[in-house]
């Protein structure tokens, strides 16, 4: 076998220096491993953008090499992407109980649960691909059933953590395997990738068993009904509301489509325990007492059309805050989400309602799913690598992360903080990092996958920005005079009655523009149609300071 043949690559399609759509590949000889497939949503920049995943085109390029999608936790930013990727690529999924539960819910809405393979994995799942064995051990983190990753190769061994915490009284009492963490350091690891999107947090992140106490406390000071929102995957969470309702006598009511979608799976599976007859719908939350309701919703971060921001602006049918109400935010705003939060939590107030939000350290009904930092370098210290690759933050956190691996004994040179698409080659367990692999975002428009790119965006944002305006022209087709117009119509530029000198000083423009062209012995459509937005452009802005669209429609009779 040749060296070439014989190196161990790592890299990220997805998921370094950015939080979401988590993406990373192992290969080694002819064998490729993907782990995860996640989405994430866009920011304001990406205007009309529903959705961004990975770009998939290595994957694509090399579909005969790639033997398994092992996927971690069931969290959007780890399973988002999948039903995307099976569209291209039908791989076999490995995952646990409850993930699979949720990726299955995803693959039947885009009618690809049939065509799918999916295989079920535990902490002791053993499963040969080619060259390469894994194995899996068990984290905690905001969601049951979450495993790292282990893979066994010719040149070493590779650990990926997934995202994980050590909640060592967890809620569900499954327990990080720390003993089996160790033995794997123990043995030897050549390569550890870790998550650090706590990597600037010190000290160790709180159990969730922290949250239950106070929403049991925070249910049973309540006088009226009790709306609390907070990630829908957040099984754990979900089963503290649940257990806080039963203890204050309390029927609940889902509202939300993903949250009704999560509860659904996690209880079918076992891992929710609800009471027979506590679930109540929506239209029985008038016929009970106040004091005997608990609503759990969706909109913990904002999302306009999500349940909790419908609620606050009373345009929720089925349901209505009023006044003595109250209101629970379990959750801290992912940043760039602050602004959504807030306006929520103003129309909250303005519905008359008592309001729980703000930070989870300050109002004890929230904690992080994610290693703080002596968790981190326990995990660093547990596994002892030769290696080591920050993933899962944005560069800072990366940045912060490859301190803590030096603080406890990596070499500096040993950390590779590096961007997607960089690849971490590694023969006779020596890596370098020098080339890299095509990495990148497909945006996801309604139905439109990857067809909106930089051109159309940057039109979506002058039109957001500055409006357009539209000018239309006959022309003759066998003078080529002007016969009609110019007419000319503006749409979120200006308000044409209250602009009329202006509106006749761009139609005089453009009038001018033509008999100049013509004149020129110019016909050709482009031609005109470019002098007209450059000539109009020019003015516009010179008049206002203001770039509209202009979109010249000219027509032959």
């Amino acid at each position: 076998m040749s060296n070439a043949e014989s190196t161990l690559s790592i890299f990220s399609l997805g998921g370094i220096n950015e939080i979401g759509k988590n993406m990373y590949v192992v290969q080694y000889s002819n064998d490729i491993i993907v782990i995860d497939c996640g989405s994430k949503f866009p920011d304001e920049s990406l205007l009309g953008i529903d959705l961004i995943i990975p770009d998939m085109s290595y994957l694509q390029e090399n579909k005969q090499k790639i033997r398994a999608l092992v996927v971690t936790h069931g969290h959007e930013d780890h399973i988002g992407g999948i039903p995307y990727l099976l569209k291209k690529l039908n791989l076999p999924i490995y995952a646990t109980r409850l993930t699979l539960g949720l990726i299955e819910v995803k693959l039947k809405e885009h009618g690809l649960l049939g065509e799918s393979q999916r295989v079920i994995i535990d902490s002791d799942s053993n499963i040969n691909f080619g060259m390469m064995q894994l194995s899996f051990f068990k984290t905690n983190h905001s969601i049951p059933d979450c495993l790292g990753v282990v893979f066994h190769t010719p040149e070493g061994t590779v650990v990926h953590t997934g995202d994980f915490k050590f909640d060592l009284t967890p809620v569900n009492d499954q327990y990080p395997d720390i003993h089996k963490m160790a033995e794997i350091g123990q043995k030897g690891v050549l390569v550890l990738l870790s998550e650090s999107t706590n990597a600037e947090r010190p000290g160790f992140t709180a159990s969730e068993r922290i949250v239950g106490q106070n929403i049991e406390e925070a249910f049973s000071k309540a006088t009226r009904k009790v709306f609390i929102s907070t990630f829908a995957s957040n099984v754990h969470r979900v089963q503290q509301v649940v257990d806080a309702a039963i203890k204050t006598n309390r029927k609940l009511v889902l509202l939300g489509r993903s949250m009704v979608n999560v509860v659904t799976v996690a209880q079918e599976l076992g891992y929710l325990s609800i009471p027979e007859g506590m679930l109540v719908e929506a239209s029985e939350i008038n016929r009970l007492p106040a004091d005997r309701v608990a609503i759990l919703c969706t909109g913990s971060q904002g999302e306009p059309m999500a349940a909790l921001s419908r609620l606050s602006r009373s345009n929720y049918r089925s349901a209505e805050i009023l006044a003595d109400d109250t209101v629970i935010m379990a959750s801290s705003p992912i940043p760039g989400n602050e602004r959504n939060v807030a306006h929520i939590v103003d129309n909250l107030f303005l519905l008359g309602a008592h309001v729980i939000y703000g930070s989870g350290n300050v109002t004890g009904m929230h904690v992080s799913g994610h290693a703080s930092q002596e968790e981190l370098k326990l995990m660093l210290t547990l596994m002892k690598p030769k290696y080591f690759i920050p993933i899962h933050g944005e560069y800072r956190m990366l940045h912060q992360h490859r301190q803590l691996a030096v603080s406890v004994g990596v070499q500096k040179e040993n950390v590779y903080i590096i961007n997607n698409g960089d690849v971490v080659d590694i023969n006779d367990s020596v890596a370098r990092q020098t080339r890299k692999v095509h990495a990148g975002n497909i945006l996801i428009d309604g139905l439109g996958i990857g067809d909106v790119g930089n051109i159309v965006l940057r039109d979506r944002k002058q039109l957001s920005e500055d409006g357009m305006l539209v000018i239309v022209i006959t022309l003759s087709k066998s003078e080529g005079i002007i016969i009609s117009g110019p007419d000319t119509i503006s749409r979120g530029f200006v308000y044409v009655r209250d602009s009329e000198d202006l509106m006749k000083d761009v139609n005089r423009l453009v009038v001018t523009t033509i008999n100049s062209l013509q004149e020129a012995n110019v016909n050709r459509w482009n031609v005109l149609k470019q002098s007209i937005k450059e000539a109009v452009s020019q003015y516009l802005y010179a008049k206002t300071k203001r770039r509209p669209m202009i979109l010249p429609i000219i027509i032959e009779v």
